[in-house]
């Protein structure tokens, strides 16, 4: 949405967004999303994880295909919609996959540098609106939207050849499925592996607990202090994690960039590619990191850099508005990237 905001084509061919028109245009993935969450999380419980992947693959399809063949708002607004859907299936059933089939020590950081494969997709979507930004028809935007489809086709081959849940197979009685994906994933095959009998006797004895509780229903999130605390915490951290600011940037960068008079196109798209490389290092150095230096001291560092940047950003388009001095505009420029750094090591 930032690249297509910066073009001309796109603005003129749906007729000028603004406003809080242009603000739902935006919000409608996180509506799709808010919507299939807590269906996404039912289904990866009930059928499995890799079910919940499956439509994610669907529903991005969709929001793909109709995108790119977009005639009109209502229709650029429903791929949207699905992408957002789309999200919600790769978000729920994804990351359970990957911390219940991930080597124990393996498991932090790749959970940690699952949010930073975003920047991987980023990046595609960028460069090719920057390739495409001089065709002077829809096929300047049409042709960047479509490859929404191309790195989750990439990624197919991989999600083929993935294991099934060993939690949610011993969850569905299915224990002797369990142990081999255990035993041919994390310990080569030895019948005999202590880890693998641990993991098992683990995981068994959790669930045991989990089913000695009874039926446990939304009420139980709020009936002792300590379900209250952690649900406070996790519904929290979000809005927190959309009110830092970054929602601003990364779906209105063109419209950051015109405050400060950074109004050519080609520099827009160019700041904007480049900055999605840097935010995919920036993330998956800090993913990389996660268990050396803690979750803790990379969110306060996250904390303190967004706030003094995002801080300085609002002041120097502020001064610009008054001055006009184009190396005040200018200056706007390093402090996004810096705010972005904060940003990339808690992501």
């Amino acid at each position: 949405m930032n690249g297509l905001l910066a073009m001309d084509q796109w603005v003129i061919y749906f007729d000028r967004p603004a406003g809080a028109w242009l603000g739902f245009m935006n919000a409608v993935y996180w509506l799709g999303t808010g919507i299939t969450y807590p269906v996404a999380a039912w289904v990866a419980n009930k059928y499995g994880r890799k079910l919940g992947v499956w439509f994610g693959y669907l529903f991005v399809l969709l929001g793909a295909i109709l995108q790119a063949a977009s005639h009109n708002s209502a229709a650029f607004l429903m791929a949207r919609f699905f992408v957002g859907v789309a999200s919600a299936w790769f978000g729920n059933c994804v990351p359970l996959l990957i911390n219940e089939i991930a080597y124990p020590t393996h498991r932090g950081i790749a959970n940690a540098l699952f949010m930073s494969g975003y920047y991987v997709g980023a990046i595609v979507a960028a460069w090719t609106i920057f390739g495409t930004r001089t065709i002077d028809s829809a096929w300047s935007w049409r042709i960047p939207s479509a490859p929404q489809i191309l790195l989750p086709l990439i990624a197919l081959p991989g999600f083929l050849m993935t294991p099934q849940s060993p939690r949610w197979l011993i969850s569905v009685d299915r224990a002797k499925e369990a142990a081999d994906v255990l035993k041919r994933f994390h310990a080569g095959n030895d019948q005999d592996s202590e880890l693998v009998n641990y993991q098992l006797l683990e995981i068994t004895t959790t669930l045991q607990a989990e089913q000695a509780e009874g039926d446990v229903g939304y009420i139980d999130l709020v009936r002792t202090p300590g379900n209250r605390w952690r649900l406070f915490i996790s519904v929290s951290l979000w809005i927190f994690a959309q009110w830092s600011g970054n929602g601003v940037v990364s779906y209105y960068l063109a419209l950051v960039l015109d405050t400060p008079g950074v109004s050519d196109t080609r520099d827009q798209l160019l700041i904007s590619a480049c900055l999605q490389i840097w935010n995919l290092i920036l993330a998956a150095g800090a993913g990389l990191s996660v268990d050396r230096f803690g979750r803790r001291p990379l969110f306060l560092i996250s904390a303190a850099t967004m706030a003094i940047s995002y801080a300085v950003v609002t002041g120097l388009s502020g001064f610009f508005a008054e001055t006009g001095n184009p190396s005040t505009g200018i200056a706007v420029i390093p402090f996004l990237f810096l705010f972005f750094a904060g940003y990339d090591i808690a992501l």
